[in-house]
């Protein structure tokens, strides 16, 4: 239940923060792409009215009449209106000369200055931009107003040639009822791509989200299991421990018990009618060194035995530390293996001296000895002979 509301939650925070970037990003993609269109547009329209302002210049040149001129170019842009750009010719009084519609022929031009003043400069594509948007607002907020301003604001001039040797002036219009139509597909396609886009990235993103977490949820759980495995072995491994040494001690006890039952019978018993037996204990004691004094230690109060700097140190259990010459290796020949274990090329470890023992780094163990500060590790070649060595 926790992973659907948890996946849930994912695909709510990548929606959203989809959604608040396209919708800061759509709005600028939209306004380079329609000004880009724009600008494509006006640079046509300025080429064309140059032109022809050349061409009308030249038949003047070449005598041609002024009336034959005007009708020729009004057949010549005559319903070219229909597209999104096109150009008229009016005189110096602002009376359209020629115009696509024949019906504003004799009309007083209607242009907008500052729009024209603006387009000379870098940015002209903006400001025809921003006349489209406050057009479309317009729209939305008074229909009314719009359908009686319709005839006014279906074009707007945005560039003037004057025909040099006359007083004609050719002027290219922008139809704004086409450019806004463009400039509103543009932007359809636009949001069409980014909410497509949108659906893609949310859905992967999703479902590579869904697909990496249950990946590492099985790498975790993997993980757990072996985990819990190793701490069962390792709960083992101490169990076996408390177990050994405990065998150790009653073993230690049991010796003593017949030492004492042996003692006993020599006193009750002449020696020469029931011998005593005789019991190979082992070693008792080892020779060791304080300065200069000879320090006899019991082999059972021996805690651990390591080497440092070519020195042999011996430590007991009660925390007293004392050096011998004897090497760890031969030192560990005389000891009993079944009290003490070789743990590295440095320690020699008793049974009886160990606290506890802990996992380490990969397939290692950490021996942790009691009433000292010694930390032991055991190689992973070396922890399985650890391990039967505690007859696990």
């Amino acid at each position: 239940m926790r992973k659907d509301k948890l996946y849930f939650l994912t695909f709510i925070s990548i929606a959203v923060i989809f959604l608040l970037i396209a919708s800061i990003s759509s709005k600028y993609f939209v306004k380079v792409s329609a000004n880009q269109l724009i600008e494509v547009q006006l640079e046509s329209s300025i080429r064309e009215a140059n032109e022809m302002a050349r061409l009308v210049n030249y038949q003047l040149i070449s005598g041609l009449e002024r009336e034959k001129i005007i009708q020729n170019f009004q057949k010549a842009i005559e319903n070219t209106n229909d597209g999104a750009s096109f150009i008229c010719l009016f005189d110096w009084s602002g009376k359209e000369v020629c115009h696509p519609d024949i019906t504003q022929v004799g009309q007083k031009v209607n242009s907008n200055q500052s729009l024209l003043n603006s387009l000379k400069e870098e940015n002209s594509s903006d400001e025809l931009y921003n006349l489209l948007i406050n057009r479309e607002v317009n729209e939305d907020n008074d229909q009314n107003t719009q359908k009686n301003q319709s005839r006014t604001l279906s074009s707007e001039i945005v560039h003037i040639v004057p025909v040099e040797g006359s007083d004609l002036i050719i002027a290219a219009h922008f139809n704004i009822d086409k450019i806004a139509a463009q400039t509103r597909k543009l932007k359809t396609s636009f949001y069409t791509i980014f909410a497509l886009m949108g659906m893609l990235i949310i859905l992967s993103s999703f479902f590579a989200v869904r697909m990496i977490g249950s990946y590492y949820e099985k790498q975790l759980e993997q993980k757990n299991t072996n985990l819990e495995s190793e701490l069962v072995n390792l709960s083992k491994l101490n169990m076996d421990l408390v177990a050994y040494q405990q065998k150790i001690t009653e073993a230690a006890a049991n010796e003593v018990v017949k030492e004492v039952v042996h003692e006993v019978q020599e006193v009750k018993e002449p020696i020469e009618n029931n011998p005593s037996p005789v019991i190979d204990s082992g070693k008792k004691r080892i020779l060791t060194y304080i300065r200069n004094e000879l320090i006899p230690i019991f082999i059972d109060q021996i805690s651990h035995i390591y080497t440092e700097n070519g020195i042999t140190f011996v430590l007991t259990v009660d925390g007293k530390k004392s050096t011998t010459n004897v090497s760890l290796d031969d030192m560990f020949a005389n000891l009993d293996p079944s009290l003490f274990f070789r743990a590295n090329r440095q320690f020699i470890i008793s049974i009886t001296a160990i606290d506890k023992i802990i996992k380490y780094g990969n397939s290692q163990l950490k021996i942790v000895l009691r009433d000292t500060d010694a930390e032991i590790i055991i190689s992973k070649n070396k922890a399985s002979e650890f391990r039967q060595w505690l007859n696990i």
